[in-house]
């Protein structure tokens, strides 16, 4: 069974949060319990999602808002570990922000497993342009929700089906190839 490992950002994913309904209502997922979400450390942050992922290998990682950066984050800086695919919604800008700040610069570079990326047109913690040039660097897939704010309550996202959709799209295209070899020819005796 693959578990869904449901990474929340800051200030958590409290009722009623997407992610909070998620993790309520799929028996696969777990939510990833990470210490002082008002002040986070992301040192921390990483060690406690790393020592989930190695709990739980060949999980699919759904990251919110400074989730999804964390993901980012350990995925560049531990790329060993055993994780399936990422669903990384509404991606948190590092820069300018004092309670934020430490988890930038926000690495550009490829993630090496299947991820997608949500974004908004108008989220405020994120301009569309940016997180489409992070999707790129990081070799995903972007889905663009539109006007859909931050991707969370106060933007209208108590339950969200369509987010596990994603993720069960992300699980199929982490599933390995299976190469068909080709019959062996039959001999006729003579």
């Amino acid at each position: 069974m693959t578990r869904t490992l449901i990474v929340p950002g800051l200030d958590g994913s409290p009722d009623p949060h997407w992610q909070h309904w998620w993790a309520a209502t799929d028996p696969r997922a777990l939510m990833v319990d990470l210490s002082d979400v008002s002040r986070p450390v992301p040192a921390v942050w990483e060690i406690e999602l790393a020592s989930q992922i190695l709990l739980h290998p060949d999980s699919i990682l759904v990251g919110h808002s400074l989730g999804a950066v964390l993901i980012a984050r350990l995925l560049t800086t531990w790329p060993h570990l055993r994780v399936r695919g990422a669903l990384l919604v509404a991606p948190a800008e590092t820069q300018g922000n004092d309670r934020i700040g430490g988890f930038g610069p926000i690495p550009e570079m490829p993630l090496h497993i299947p991820t997608t990326v949500v974004a908004s047109r108008n989220d405020p913690w994120m301009r569309f342009d940016r997180a489409a040039r992070l999707a790129d660097a990081w070799g995903s897939h972007l889905v663009d929700l539109g006007h859909a704010g931050h991707i969370n309550v106060a933007a209208g996202f108590g339950p969200w089906p369509r987010g596990k959709v994603f993720a069960a799209e992300l699980e199929q295209r982490s599933l390995p190839m299976v190469v068909a070899r080709p019959a062996e020819p039959r001999r006729r005796a003579v």
